[in-house]
């Protein structure tokens, strides 16, 4: 597993699956190569100071250093956008929240259902009784 570290491809990443979760958010992408799979991590400045900020680095990058292995896909990059949450949440529930969020993204698009033919609409509405002026 290698590092993101380039701007345009954590922007590339932000146009793929998205899975957001209450510590995180992942953002996932195919690159289209075989290489080894990249995470790249950024926590904004309206989470709190930057010890905070580090603080949710590190953890998620411990969530992904012991959960990845065999999960995350060759030719893929991965972006964790690390939330507020990810400072009280209990450890394990961010792992668990984590293994949920890469079977998201990695879950295949469901392509919408074709329109019915024309001649399967069913049955045709009633029509409607006019009203007439009594006298």
């Amino acid at each position: 597993m290698q590092r993101l570290r380039q701007r345009a491809d954590f922007l590339a990443a932000a146009k793929g699956a998205k899975a957001p979760t209450p510590a995180f958010v992942l953002q996932a992408r195919e690159r289209g190569d075989r290489g080894p799979p990249r995470v790249g991590f950024t926590v904004t400045k309206k989470v709190g100071t930057a010890v905070e900020r580090n603080r949710v680095r590190r953890r998620l990058r411990e969530v992904v250093r012991l959960s990845a292995a065999g999960r995350l896909r060759d030719g893929s990059d991965y972006v964790i956008v690390g939330r507020r949450a990810a400072l009280d949440r209990p450890f394990d529930r961010c792992v668990a929240d984590f293994l949920g969020a890469v079977t998201r993204v990695h879950r295949p698009v469901r392509e919408p259902e074709p329109p019915a033919p024309s001649g399967a609409q069913g049955p045709e509405p009633e029509p409607r009784p006019t009203a007439r002026a009594s006298s």
